[in-house]
């Protein structure tokens, strides 16, 4: 009953928050960018909450679960990504637009910008799904008789797109600093009750295996590679966090967000990594992927697991609503406004907004009622945008040689490989090559490739004009 009290009250508080700043949305720029007013407190924690949901409370779980602690090798590659990003937030803000894709057409051309929101689709629509996928799992494990997790599933999804419709980034940014703030405190106070539960260090490591307490654990190096890539470039060029940056109030609440985030992010991750070895300990028989509700619902005291596993469930409806905003706004703002509809009104917009939140919802849906493995289809989906987008991302800020064929070739290239590989690793057929990607995950050939293309098609072909590349990078870089 107390868990069911508890999560009740989290809902109630996250659609209270969505339909107060549903008040607030009255133009484009409220709905995509909150109407450029968020401090750094509020972009602390809704940079974290962004980052921080099913692919580490479920994807991130489940490699603890087999590999102990060298599955920190996936959140490190995004411990490493924000010491670069640390060097760009204030230049994303002083850009000031809307999307990644507007930073593609600026620097380089609208073909960039289409083939680029094309790749963050298919990338954010998958992360999507995998959300819908975790919250049916935690409403089952709440509701075991009542709530299955086909049921849960539809019901996390059809939360999720009620929200982000609402009020857009603005409701995306208050929900996270609610939960945000919720998940940290309570995970921080859950880990050593549960290492207590279950006998001290001395206990869990008597569990298990010697080798989930090494760096590199069981994996071989390219396997600790496959996991710290894709999310090193996911986070490089993630969308949602430009357009949090895109929403700052200033250049300065921009670089501060980004020093909070990484005291944030190093503190949580490990936390939760953590919770997920010890958990395993306990629960041997569980779902790997579900270790860490398994382990508040049955190994801490019942106020404190419920509100733990309530706070689970809220970061990920707030890591859904971040990333089906993510790609709606795209097709809102790089295709429809841009290329469907230039002279549409403030309303056209906002209506078909929603109507684009509503629709990717249903597609989100479909994919995660095809998903078996949340580890692997996180992996796929970093892999899409690490390859396909962050290249061209960073070389907007960075390399001013970089030009629109080069950026085209990477972003084709780096999809193509990623989807490509991807669906080969699927087949049922055991030859050489489907054994080989199997084994190497698609991010190491789709990176060397994609980056191969941009610099190769770049230097072959004729230099961007000045304005091109004046356009995102300060005049202290370009000099």
């Amino acid at each position: 009953m107390l868990y069911a009290v508890v999560l009740i009250g989290i809902l109630a508080t996250l659609l209270g928050v969505s339909i107060h700043r549903s008040f607030f949305v009255k133009t484009k720029a409220d709905f995509v960018v909150a109407g450029r007013r968020l401090t750094w407190p509020v972009l602390v924690f809704t940079l974290l909450s962004s980052w921080i949901g099913a692919g580490s409370l479920f994807a991130g779980a489940e490699n603890a679960f087999h590999n102990g602690f060298a599955s920190l090798w996936q959140p490190a590659g995004g411990w490493a990504g924000l010491l670069v990003i640390a060097f760009v937030a204030g230049r994303a803000r002083r850009f000031a637009q809307y999307t990644v894709p507007d930073l593609l057409e600026a620097r380089y051309d609208k073909f960039a910008r289409l083939f680029g929101t094309l790749a963050i689709v298919i990338a954010c629509t998958s992360i999507t799904s995998y959300q819908f996928r975790a919250g049916g799992d935690i409403l089952h494990l709440i509701f075991p008789d009542s709530i299955g997790r086909e049921q849960g599933m539809y019901i996390i999804a059809a939360f999720v797109i009620t929200f982000t419709a609402l009020a857009g980034m603005s409701s995306v940014a208050y929900l996270d600093l609610v939960i945000g703030l919720l998940v940290t405190v309570t995970a921080c106070i859950a880990l050593p009750v549960l290492v207590g539960v279950a006998g001290g260090w001395s206990g869990v490591r008597a569990v298990l295996p010697a080798d989930h307490f090494a760096v590199l654990g069981p994996l071989r190096w390219y396997q600790a590679l496959n996991f710290f890539l894709p999310t090193m470039f996911l986070l490089l060029g993630n969308q949602p966090m430009y357009q949090k940056f895109f929403s700052a109030r200033s250049e300065r609440d921009a670089k501060i967000s980004v020093a909070g985030w990484i005291v944030g992010l190093l503190v949580l991750e490990t936390v939760i990594v953590a919770l997920a070895v010890v958990g395993s300990a306990l629960y041997r028989e569980a779902v790997p992927r579900e270790i860490i509700p398994v382990a508040a619902r049955n190994g801490l005291p019942e106020l404190l697991g419920a509100v733990l596993l309530g706070g689970v469930f809220g970061k990920v409806i707030s890591t859904g609503n971040n990333y089906l905003f993510s790609p709606a706004s795209n097709l809102i703002h790089d295709v429809y406004h841009r290329f469907m509809n230039p002279g549409a009104t403030e309303r056209q917009i906002l209506v078909f907004s929603r109507l684009v939140v509503i629709l990717l919802g249903v597609v989100a849906v479909v994919l995660a009622a095809h998903t078996t493995s949340i580890l692997r289809m996180a992996l796929y989906a970093y892999t899409v945008y690490g390859a396909g987008v962050t290249p061209v991302v960073l070389a907007a800020f960075f390399w001013k040689r970089a030009n629109a064929r080069g950026a085209l070739a990477s972003i084709l290239v780096g999809t193509a490989i990623s989807v490509g590989w991807n669906l080969v690793a699927n087949l049922e057929a055991t030859n050489g090559f489907v054994a080989f990607t199997k084994e190497v995950d698609a991010v190491i050939p789709a990176l060397m490739f994609s980056l191969l293309a941009l610099v190769l098609v770049s230097l072959a072909t004729p230099p961007p004009v000045e304005e091109k590349w004046r356009a995102v990078m300060p005049k202290e870089a370009a000099a």
